[in-house]
């Protein structure tokens, strides 16, 4: 059996970062939290758990905490909850991906100026939450056309268009141009990161060359469901998991070449495993 594995495959640069300071702080010994899961795996989470690391996932819960350090997890918070951490006199370890601190920047300068944000992504997602907790008038969350063509409003409004840094790069210059066309007055800047774009791209390509396609991420992973969303398009046998047990492969005989890709929230052994297993057993 033929295995392609994606170069891009596995954590990003934020990922990393962020994934290394929890590790980090856990050495001190001192009471840890990080508000909200730090990043998408369950696998890596249920680790830190297990070393003594506490999930945070509303504000509230900040007022029962007399000690310790909280780490903002790489999807960010809003400015609100920034601000409540460091109220609070404990020790706040910003962990925020730097592309995404970037959008919070642009989102809060953007908003001050007058323009109405609208933020292309998935609503309820941690990090668009986070984004719209930096725009000092109320955001607007948008993820297809349908919802463009039910927006109420006035088209004298300036409006300025950024997105969740793993959405889909082609989806994103389509709804833009959704909105340039009806007329909207508005400023677009792309805040998809460029780590993003390459491992779509990448992962698409290969795609489109195998028999079959194996994308690995968490659950609740929104940048690796949408890499499932783009390989299904250009391979029939596409399955997504989150680890090696999650594999049961039922392709047809004929299949003899492999693609695996996986999220940004996805370990290296993780990848490995499923590699080694897919190039020993089949």
């Amino acid at each position: 059996m033929e295995v392609i594995l994606a170069q891009s495959a596995g954590f990003c640069f934020g990922v990393t970062k962020a994934v290394e300071i929890v590790y980090d702080k856990i050495e001190e010994g001192k009471k840890l939290y990080t508000y909200g899961p730090i990043i998408h795996n369950e696998s890596v989470v249920d680790d830190l758990q297990n070393k003594g690391v506490q999930i945070i996932n509303t504000p509230e819960e900040i007022d029962d905490i007399t000690e310790g350090t909280i780490v903002i997890r790489s999807h960010g918070v809003s400015k609100e909850v920034q601000q409540i951490i460091e109220n609070k006199g404990l020790t706040c370890v910003d962990a925020t991906c730097p592309f995404v601190k970037r959008i919070h920047h642009i989102v809060e300068k953007e908003s001050m100026e007058g323009r109405r944000i609208v933020i292309i992504g998935n609503a309820g997602h941690p990090e668009v939450e986070g984004i719209r907790g930096w725009s000092v008038t109320e955001a607007i969350v948008i993820e297809s056309g349908d919802e463009i063509e039910n927006l109420t409003i006035s088209k004298d409004e300036k409006l300025c268009i950024v997105s969740q840094t793993t959405f889909n790069y082609k989806k994103f210059k389509d709804l833009v141009e959704i909105f340039q066309k009806k007329g909207y007055d508005v400023s677009v800047v792309n805040t998809i990161c460029n780590a993003t774009e390459e491992r779509q791209t990448e992962a698409k390509e290969i795609a489109a060359k195998v028999d079959a396609m194996i994308v690995i991420g968490g659950t609740h992973s929104s940048n690796s469901r949408k890499l499932y969303e783009i390989c299904a398009k250009e391979c029939e046998n596409t399955i997504f998991i989150q680890t090696l047990d999650n594999l049961h492969l039922n392709f047809p005989k004929e299949v003899r070449c492999v693609g695996i890709t996986a999220g940004a929230s996805t370990p290296n052994n993780i990848i490995e495993e499923v590699q080694n297993y897919v190039r020993i057993n089949f």
